[in-house]
């Protein structure tokens, strides 16, 4: 489409509007910090560097993500094309870079890509909150998909188990699963993740508490999310040779009021973890 910015000297643009397929069965949102791009948002200093200084080229996709997010948007049967739309904290400033990242990882951009408005103004000398900008925005495309169900990754870091959470809390039977990258070093977010947990399974959903994207692909073929060959496809991307390591933990089981001591116990190395209650179907399936 054309767009036309009125004043003294006009600008002209083109714009992109995007259509869901008819064959898409699901909506995908996600976060980008932490979650697909490498941003250590827990250390500040790091992340504002990385957010204003370093270009696309450096920045770091985490391992296997770009192929789980090729395969969340080609479905089950290679082409319902699902919407894919992602929040992220960071100010609109970033946005070419963004989408260069995007492009160099070739990972589908939707193309619906929501950043934060961090204009200052003596009224509002702060940016809105990253938690608020992130749940008022996955409220708005549940009420424009309102006849899909969700699929909802994040990171264990700030705010996404907190929001999604309520997201599922507010929208029973709507979040057919959520992925959470563990990035925390520490108890500080044991808490907030439980509670996730807990929301997830009175909803009859399914949570992933993942170390690596091979973790969640391997889930989402399970739930019928992806088709089964994508897991070689993440686990090429994820380790260069495509084997997969014998010491890496595959996903084990457990109930959220289990969860808190299956991370307590884990150590210095993240687990992979399904939380789910006893099933059959999957919700949205």
């Amino acid at each position: 489409m054309e767009l036309d910015l009125a004043g003294p000297e006009p600008v002209r643009a083109k714009g992109q509007v995007f259509i869901p397929s008819a064959a898409c069965r699901r909506v995908v949102i996600s976060d980008i910090d932490d979650t697909i791009m490498r941003t250590g948002v827990a250390n500040k200093a790091k992340m504002l560097w990385r957010l204003f200084v370093e270009d696309a080229e450096n920045r770091v996709a985490f391992p296997g993500a770009a192929a789980l997010y090729r395969a969340l948007y080609a479905g089950p049967c290679g082409a319902e094309g699902n919407p894919m739309l992602y929040v992220s904290r960071a100010p609109w400033g970033i946005y070419d870079m963004l989408s260069e990242f995007f492009l160099m990882h070739r990972i589908p951009v939707g193309p619906v890509l929501f950043l934060r408005e961090w204009g200052l103004s003596w009224s509002s000398p702060l940016p809105r909150r990253a938690e608020d900008h992130k749940r008022e925005l996955i409220e708005r495309m549940l009420a424009l998909y309102h006849d899909l169900p969700f699929v909802l990754i994040g990171d264990s870091g700030q705010h996404d188990p907190e929001v999604y959470a309520e997201i599922v809390a507010a929208h029973p039977g709507r979040v057919a699963a959520v992925y959470i990258r563990n990035v925390s070093q520490g108890s500080g977010r044991l808490d907030e993740i439980a509670r996730l947990a807990e929301a997830v399974e009175a909803d009859g959903s399914s949570l992933v508490l993942a170390a690596d994207s091979l973790a969640m692909a391997e889930h989402a073929v399970e739930r019928g999310l992806i088709h089964a060959d994508a897991i070689a496809d993440v686990a090429r991307e994820w380790n260069a040779d495509g084997a997969v390591p014998e010491t890496r933990r595959r996903a084990g089981r457990t109930r959220a009021r289990a969860l808190r001591k299956v991370l307590g116990d884990a150590g210095a190395t993240p687990p992979n973890v399904v939380v789910e209650p006893a099933r059959s179907d999957p919700p949205g399936g």
